[in-house]
């Protein structure tokens, strides 16, 4: 099964996430909208520009030149000190959101992740899950995202980086002759700048020039090297993407469906699969859900979500199950065509945390005894060869995922 890559790259992060903060706090302008900087000291002559607006790139401020170079160039520029735990406040709530669709999260740098979403479509396609996540970042977080769609990291990392901001990019590998081969070589990712003019000295001007370039004649030349950046330039990848098992804050998962579904009793099964999945990976990670929010879209696209909580923090499938179809059957109206469905729960504790009555304790051992008995066949013989009988026909409908991604 060929790999399913997304790279999410924060657009402008530094100076985004500090007009976010700014307009949290109630400032009236978005600084993303004026000429604006972020910076260290602007008292000191040495202080460089980090980041930059639009309207700062318009006047012809560059990143890395000083703030004091950058106000000669425009004198009303708005200068914002840069602030690391800001960053890191947003870096963590993007992932945090990202957890939602995957186990399986490269932070490749504050701004930057790999996502593997090999067994976590639900045959929904790859570029329909990057689309929801550009939505969601926009209008849960604030700020935008470049995302990359591919079968391995690297094209992935480079589809991120063709144009910007706020743009899907996919770069299959029968697209690299049109899309990455008339790049210049310094585009390519990984190449040194000390390397391009010795390439530049054997007429290899392109990525395409070094794609088609003998392989070990670059090899003797650069060494391990020039046969990286070869198969680099032809596209080939074969590195995994390097997550640590985290404790997410909420786990979620949703489906695009193949075709729109009226029915509820229908809805109900494919609302069931997806609590299966979600309740799966809360054991998994020994934790506790206290708030259950279920999604619709319509054929329209009209979006609508209702969440609840339950009365006692809690992984078992048939009392997340039992909450997430009452919320469904307040959202549902007669004939309503649905084309998504998600579910997803917050508020997540772990099990030593929840303190329980006896006869509680009692009635939710018999039940994690239930869903553990299940896990471990499922673990055994395979995730979609034990089918609970709520959602016997769902199969057909949506693809469940094998893997989960928590063992490295």
């Amino acid at each position: 099964m060929e790999k399913q890559i997304l790279h999410i790259d924060v657009n402008n992060a530094f100076l985004s996430w500090t007009a976010v903060e700014k307009l949290k706090q109630g400032e009236p302008v978005d600084i993303r909208e004026i000429p604006a900087i972020i910076g260290g000291d602007e008292t000191k002559r040495s202080g460089i520009v980090l980041a930059k607006s639009m309207k700062a790139k318009e006047c012809g401020i560059r990143t890395a030149e000083t703030i004091y170079q950058a106000k000669i160039k425009c004198p009303n520029v708005q200068v914002f000190r840069s602030d690391f735990k800001i960053y890191q406040k947003y870096s963590e709530s993007l992932y945090q959101l990202l957890l939602q669709y995957t186990d399986k999260i490269e932070r490749f740098s504050i701004d930057e992740c790999f996502l593997d979403m090999t067994n976590y479509l639900m045959k929904d396609s790859l570029f329909n899950k990057a689309k929801e996540i550009s939505k969601r970042v926009k209008e849960e977080l604030g700020f935008t995202v470049n995302i990359g769609v591919a079968n391995n990291k690297l094209l992935a990392k480079m589809a991120s980086d063709f144009t910007k901001p706020d743009k899907i990019h996919t770069l299959y590998k029968e697209e690299i002759p049109q899309k990455m081969w008339p790049l210049p070589i310094s585009e390519l990712f990984m190449l040194g700048k000390k390397t391009v003019p010795k390439l530049y000295n054997l007429q290899i001007k392109t990525i395409g020039d070094l794609a088609k370039a003998d392989k070990n004649m670059l090899e003797k030349k650069f060494g391990k090297h020039g046969l990286m950046i070869w198969e680099y330039a032809n596209g080939i990848d074969d590195a995994e993407v390097k997550y640590q098992k985290e404790k997410p804050k909420g786990i979620g998962n949703s489906v695009t469906l193949p075709q729109n579904v009226s029915e509820i009793k229908k809805l109900e099964e494919i609302l069931l699969a997806l609590t299966e999945q979600v309740t799966y990976r809360l054991r998994k990670y020994d934790l506790l859900a206290s708030t259950v929010n279920v999604q619709l879209r319509t054929k329209d696209f009209e979006d609508t979500s209702h969440q609840a909580k339950l009365l006692l923090a809690t992984s078992s499938t048939k009392e997340i199950y039992e909450k997430a179809k009452e919320l469904l059957e307040q959202m549902y109206r007669n004939g309503m065509a649905i084309r998504l469905v998600g579910v997803r729960v917050d508020n997540l504790v772990g099990k030593e945390e929840q303190q329980l009555s006896l006869f509680q304790n009692q009635k939710n051992e018999k039940q994690e005894k239930l869903d553990k008995a299940v896990d471990a066949l499922k673990e055994k013989y395979g995730y979609n060869m034990i089918t609970r009988a709520g959602k016997m026909q769902v199969g057909n409908m949506i693809k469940l995922k094998e893997d989960f991604g928590d063992n490295p």
